[in-house]
């Protein structure tokens, strides 16, 4: 396993308490993937390098959490996944309240069309498994306000 710890403990706290300070909203990555794995993966990467998130594990979730979680800054999701694909979930996004909000595609296997629809529904970025963390990192950190 690939050690993603690139801040110090003493760094970390810092920086959640900088994120976390009056008058400054906590920006939250929601991580959308129906692969516990992944979604845990994608989860602990953050988190180490000081990212707040939290994790749904299919549209439906990740809809109930941006209804009660107003710290939701980011989305970042699968296309394929079940019932409903990670395409309904920007549709979804896109058609309410939420419409600019970031989302960031990770995606393992997506057909070109489904690339081509989602850069139409203004996705951020495509990012193809398996992911580079620090581009990751790097995209989330500019879209959440860090950098």
């Amino acid at each position: 396993m690939i050690d993603y710890d690139l801040l110090s403990d003493a760094e970390r706290e810092a920086i959640n308490a900088a994120i976390q300070a009056p008058g400054l909203p906590l920006q939250t990555a929601l991580i959308v993937d129906d692969d516990d794995a992944t979604r845990e993966l994608l989860a602990e990467i953050l988190q180490v390098n000081g990212i707040a998130c939290v994790t749904a594990g299919s549209v439906a979730e990740a809809l109930c959490l941006l209804e009660i979680d107003s710290s939701i800054g980011l989305v970042i999701t699968d296309l394929q996944m079940q019932p409903l694909g990670g395409l309904a979930l920007i549709r979804a996004i896109r058609n309410s309240e939420w419409a600019d909000l970031p989302v960031v595609i990770v995606s393992g296997d997506a057909e070109v069309r489904d690339a081509i629809e989602a850069m139409h529904l203004n996705v951020v970025d495509f990012l193809l498994k398996p992911i580079d963390a620090y581009e990751l990192i790097n995209l989330v950190q500019f879209e959440l306000g860090f950098k």
